[in-house]
């Protein structure tokens, strides 16, 4: 009988295995991940969204494109401009993310437990050896758990100091990256649009010149077949034709491209034809003669060196973070549990702690940690000198070029104004005959041809002049030009280039000639002494990212309003502005959550969480009371 139980337990006992087998590796395979090739639905559907989003919000064409609106159309509507403003908005949000780091954590957590069966067990005494027989427990099968519980390390909240700082000097970094955007979309709008102006210029002439010279071709060709001239001098006329219809295209081709460039600077929808206004040539400033100035200025605010500077902060941060963990940890923390296990004496309980903590063996590690803080100190260094050497040969390279370019647009100029000329005389004195008028087409060509090199050379000499312009790094227009219209836009970069054509090249900084001045107060701090903290932790912040802090300034109030409610409290920080005539200039908010009576270190980190989130405000608030 026993072995007949035997049998019928093993075979339940195989079926059972290989079932637990196949589900095994049914799960396995089902865990498996295959690489899938997207599918033309999915691709066309992305090609249309993205189609449809491009040109989304611009205004349409409605006239003849003068040169200010190319200029505006292309810090509004280009795609490449709107990406570094997207990744400044990253940066700006990382940053204001990493503040809130510094604060201490609130954990509030749930949970609900169940078992088949009791736990607990027997014990031993432990001088008798005496065993307790009757088990016992203090759980019950079922039980729920909730708490909630602050804590707060040392450690932690220095490196996140640190990091918020490094995320705040990221932020800049992008800033300066968009504004490199923004002075190389004004150089190419610069190339483009006054070579596309010259082949607008001359199409009608140079289409008609190709007719009469296909027309002089046909009769040509009629002569040498009737045996009216002798083949070699058809022939040769016939090439010195083809010459000059080569030539034209080329030249044509080359000038109207340009138009296609500018099209696709002002993210101009394809098929959407528009023309330029035939307005008079912007007047070429001389080449500067003060180059150390020139560098000077380059290496004060080119944008490439002014990220170096940010990156050595971010340096000697980096260093700061990892010095800290040399230094012992205290750790804090504080919480409410509930348990509700009927068998619990005391169901609710509050618990804190408090553990300082040394790990002895990074002490060990300083020496190293002080040679490779040298060593990136020495290869930023050496990256700033390389940088610094390259911007002041570009300064120097651009005002030579730009001064060549002068030179060739004057000896153009001089050129086109003589093959007019002779041109008209050569017309007026044409006669019947083929070398009369193969002389006429030919002056007439070379007149196009003349007049195009002379716009050509324009172009150029506007290209080696943008170069030289960005070349010191100099802003085209204030940098808070996001809120305006089309129209606005249009108008304030005509002003700018109306200042620019009177004072040649600027030859003060921008962005450290006149600093934005603002004043401080710092207001809804009780503790004297953590007022004055707060308002030097602010005139630094300010100074920090090129905001002045002087009595005379715009005044900027930094008020904290304190909230508690359930053992914790809400602390808001309140930035408002007003411009030197009393008029309200902006206001924007900050809200951190602390707990009831937090430490000053603690509203510290608030004010500086609040400064970097609205620091984008900030810069537009200052920037037009500047103007």
């Amino acid at each position: 009988m026993q072995t007949i139980q035997q049998n019928h337990f093993r075979a339940l006992i195989k079926p059972t295995r290989t079932a637990l087998a196949v589900a095994t590796l049914v799960a396995l395979a089902g865990c498996a991940v295959n690489p899938r090739l997207a599918t033309p639905e999915e691709v066309t559907s992305r090609m249309n969204d993205d189609v449809s989003k491009m040109y989304v919000g611009q205004a349409a064409i409605s006239g003849p494109l003068t040169f200010e609106e190319a200029v505006a159309r292309t810090l509004k509507y280009n795609l490449d401009y709107r990406l570094k403003k997207m990744e400044s908005a990253v940066a700006l949000g990382i940053a204001d993310q990493a503040s809130f780091d510094m604060l201490p954590n609130l954990v509030a957590s749930a949970g609900y437990r169940t078992r088949s069966n009791d736990s607990g067990g027997t014990s031993i005494g432990i001088v008798d050896r005496i065993e307790s027989v009757r088990p016992s427990t203090s759980e019950e099968r079922r039980h729920s758990l909730a708490g909630a519980e602050f804590s707060w390390n040392a450690l932690d909240f220095g490196v996140s100091y640190y990091r918020a700082r490094q995320q705040s000097d990221q932020f800049l970094i992008a800033e300066e990256r968009r504004r490199k955007v923004v002075q190389n979309m004004i150089q190419d709008v610069r190339a483009a649009y006054w070579r596309a102006l010259g082949a607008q210029r001359l199409l009608a002439d140079t289409n008609s010149i190709i007719d009469r010279a296909n027309t002089a071709l046909g009769r040509s060709r009629e002569a040498e077949t009737q045996r009216l001239i002798s083949p070699v001098q058809a022939l040769t006329y016939q090439r010195a034709l083809l010459d000059a219809i080569t030539l034209l295209n080329q030249r044509r081709q080359d000038l109207e491209f340009a138009k296609r460039e500018l099209a696709a600077l002002m993210n101009v929808e394809p098929g959407v034809t528009f023309t330029l206004a035939d307005t008079a040539e912007a007047k070429l400033p001389p080449a500067p003669k003060d180059v150390r100035k020139l560098e000077e200025m380059a290496l004060l605010q080119r944008p490439e060196l002014r990220e170096e500077d940010f990156r050595k902060r971010i340096t000697a941060d980096e260093a700061r973070k990892q010095m800290l963990s040399i230094f012992p940890n205290l750790s804090l923390d504080f919480g409410r549990q509930s348990d509700s296990n009927d068998l619990l004496y005391n169901n609710s309980w509050t618990q804190g702690g408090a553990r300082l903590s040394w790990n002895l063996m990074k002490l060990f590690s300083v020496p190293a940690m002080q040679r490779t803080q040298a060593q990136q100190e020495s290869v930023d260094q050496a990256r700033r000198m390389a940088l610094s050497m390259a911007v002041m040969t570009q300064v120097r390279i651009g005002v030579e070029r730009y001064r060549l370019a002068l030179d060739d647009y004057r000896l153009a100029d001089n050129a086109a104004q003589v093959d007019r000329r002779l041109a008209d005389y050569t017309k007026a004195a044409v006669n019947s005959r083929l070398e009369s008028d193969l002389e006429a087409i030919r002056t007439q060509a070379r007149a196009v041809l003349g007049a195009y090199q002379r716009m050509s050379a324009y172009g150029a000499a506007q290209v080696a002049f943008s170069r030289l312009y960005n070349s010191i790094g100099v802003d085209a227009l204030a940098d808070n030009f996001e809120g305006d219209d089309l129209p606005a836009l249009t108008e304030r970069v005509r002003a700018q280039l109306k200042a620019l054509e009177a004072e040649q090249l600027p030859l003060t900084s921008n962005l450290f000639g006149q600093l934005p001045q603002v004043s401080v107060r710092v207001a809804g701090v009780d503790d004297a002494v953590g007022q004055v903290r707060m308002t030097a932790q602010v005139k630094e912040f300010l100074q920090r990212n090129e905001m002045e802090v002087s009595d005379n300034g715009m005044p900027v109030t930094f008020t904290l309003t304190r909230v508690q409610k359930d053992g914790m409290e809400k602390a808001s920080w309140t930035i408002s502005a007003i411009d030197t005539s009393g008029k309200p200039r902006g206001q924007a908010m900050h809200t951190a959550t602390l707990p009831a009576d937090a430490r000053q270190s603690a509203y510290e980190a608030t004010l500086a969480a609040a400064m970097t989130s609205q620091l984008a405000q900030l810069r537009s608030w200052v920037a037009k009371d500047a103007q």
